[in-house]
């Protein structure tokens, strides 16, 4: 499994490495539409080579998601650590009425007694 995993990653990179190749242009990223910039007076733009624009789009897309997702799964997150707190409560009562229950007598008698 791992040579084919290995054998994916290293097809996925030759594929964007001829395509980083292949559109090397450079465009102007503009920020706003022509319309817009003569309203405002001002339209600042950048250059950049196409496959860079690609790419960061796609790293950009890939960002904006994980963090909607975690922000979305908050509330699934809390809950599980709710419940945890509880369990770890429970447990600490259970040794301590146990502690109790077998105060006084052997200790091998004590651990029979818990194993029923």
């Amino acid at each position: 499994m791992r040579y084919v995993r290995f054998a994916f990653w290293g097809a996925l990179g030759i594929l964007l490495i001829s395509v980083s190749l292949a559109n090397r242009a450079i465009v102007d990223l503009q920020l706003m539409p022509d319309a817009v910039a003569e309203l405002l007076g001002f339209n600042p733009s950048i250059s950049l080579p196409l496959f860079v624009v690609v790419l960061g789009g796609i790293a950009s897309g890939l960002i904006i998601g994980f963090i909607w997702e975690w922000i979305r799964e908050h509330k699934h997150r809390r809950a599980a650590g709710g419940q945890a707190r509880e369990v770890r409560k429970l447990s600490r009562e259970v040794s301590k009425l146990k502690t109790q229950k077998n105060a006084g007598k052997d200790e091998v008698l004590a651990i029979l007694d818990d194993a029923n």
